[in-house]
């Protein structure tokens, strides 16, 4: 079981003014290292609000400031896969282990069930503790690893572990 989030943490609908922290925060995580093989910079709004279902994309907001966010994209544009979805959440650095990236996890599976979402994907590179972490507390499962899957911004080979949660108010979970 992932930790509570913080009393003063909320979890909200992303809208398109939360985008330049969205975009900051993501750009935090590549150039982390650990969070993804996307190279700087970070997409603009349009490029990225088109590779993401918009009914399941939430921000963490402390106050008023944007300090996560997570969001799905397509598996594919097939209609038989249209249940199957990639998960991306990012945490700013400053907030990170304070269970933000689960109680993102969590607000968006419930998001996803709502859409009608079957099964839920994550690539999450090997290094990246915290957040094969949060996943398994999800309920996510390791399906096994992608080796040297892509290189990062420095050129490394990185392996990409593969976790998949099915849905139990769809059926098969």
């Amino acid at each position: 079981m992932s930790r509570p989030l913080p009393a003063n943490v909320s979890i909200e609908p992303m809208r398109p003014s939360h985008w330049p922290a969205v975009q900051a925060i993501h750009e935090a995580g590549i150039l982390g290292g650990n969070a993804t093989i996307e190279r700087v910079p970070a997409p603009d709004w349009s490029t990225w609000s088109g590779a993401h279902r918009p009914d399941c994309r939430l921000v963490a907001v402390d106050g008023e400031r944007v300090v996560g966010w997570v969001a799905l994209s397509p598996y594919s544009s097939r209609q038989v896969y249209a249940g199957v979805a990639w998960l991306s959440v990012y945490v700013a650095t400053d907030v990170q282990g304070l269970g933000i990236g689960g109680g993102l996890i969590a607000a968006l599976i419930e998001a996803a069930e709502a859409a009608g979402v079957w099964t839920l994907l994550a690539g999450i590179l090997v290094e990246n503790a915290a957040s094969l972490a949060a996943h398994r507390a999800a309920g996510f499962r390791r399906v096994g690893v992608q080796e040297r899957l892509g290189r990062d911004r420095t050129g490394r080979w990185r392996d990409v572990v593969l976790m998949e949660r099915r849905s139990s108010a769809q059926g098969i979970g």
